[in-house]
């Protein structure tokens, strides 16, 4: 009998192959104690990277393929997205991305930096690929890409790929510590506009919420058991200019019921800036309806 081709190892060469490949993507972005986590190589000199996880300060040393250091200084950032870029002082060049198609059960690999020029590898599948998605911060995600696989701290901001070479996104930690994907599509929407503006305009109230139980006297009245109350109101504000006062109880923003912040949170994108917006609330015992032009939230 002709010899068979053995699969197994033919498989183990290609994926092998395709993690060589992928450390030119990468660059280790180096933190304090000899940490770091990992970027990827957008465009020649332009570096993403998961932003929940990159301290507060403006320059950095980057660790480029091959193991050459690299200063690097913060151009933006997006918590609503969880994306931050930043500008090496040298050109770093970068492999050309083509976007990937995630399929629930298809395998992945994911890249990370090793920290010295070189990458580590993590074989997984997609575990959900669902549609577009917000983040509890009101970002919007093109689409949820859930992975059944291992992420290190140090790996996190690195590429996706599916089996085609195609990159699904940049990993990271999402809602209760899954790993999720930020999709290719949702960074080529922000970055631009990061590298532009350096923030992503987004609006807001200006207040400080927590979550309560409709009082039992008020359910029926207010159709529904929960909403967000008014800890705090910023002076001047878009919720104080509306005569929103701390102990309300927001129940709905236009008709959007507040029983999970993030149901509300796709009320304030970048379009929402100087839109009116009907809150309907208690206070002192009755359900009333007051309206707030939304405003810009401004970097902190």
């Amino acid at each position: 009998m002709p010899d068979q081709p053995d699969l197994l190892a033919q498989f183990s060469n290609a994926l092998a192959t395709r993690a060589e490949a992928g450390k030119n993507a990468v660059v280790a972005i180096r933190l304090a104690h000899e940490r770091h986590i990992t970027g990827l190589l957008w465009h020649s000199g332009v570096v993403v990277a998961s932003e929940q996880s990159l301290p507060r300060k403006e320059e950095f040393e980057l660790v480029a393929p091959g193991g050459a250091v690299v200063s690097a200084k913060i151009a933006g950032r997006d918590p609503s997205t969880n994306i931050a870029i930043l500008r090496s002082a040298e050109p770093i060049a970068a492999p050309s991305i083509a976007a990937g198609e995630a399929r629930t059960g298809a395998v992945v690999l994911v890249i990370g930096a090793d920290g010295t020029g070189g990458a580590s590898a993590r074989l997984g599948l997609v575990n959900l690929a669902g549609p577009e998605w917000h983040s509890s911060r009101g970002g919007l995600i093109d689409r949820r890409i859930v992975l059944d696989a291992r992420l290190a701290r140090r790996e996190e901001g690195g590429p996706v790929f599916d089996a085609t070479g195609g990159t699904l996104g940049m990993s990271t930690f999402g809602p209760r510590g899954q790993v999720i994907a930020i999709p290719t599509a949702t960074i080529e929407r922000i970055v631009p506009l990061l590298l532009k503006d350096g923030h992503i305009a987004r609006g807001w109230l200006g207040v400080a919420l927590q979550a309560v139980a409709v009082p039992d006297a008020l359910r029926e009245t207010a159709d529904q058991s929960s909403g967000l109350m008014v800890m705090s109101v910023v002076e001047n504000g878009p919720a104080a200019q509306a005569g929103i006062l701390a102990g309300d109880i927001i129940l709905t923003v236009d008709g959007t019921s507040t029983r999970r912040f993030r149901n509300i949170a796709r009320h304030f994108g970048s379009d929402s800036i100087g839109r009116k917006a009907d809150v309907r609330l208690i206070r002192s015992g009755a359900v009333l309806t007051v309206q707030a032009t939304i405003a810009e939230r401004h970097a902190a």
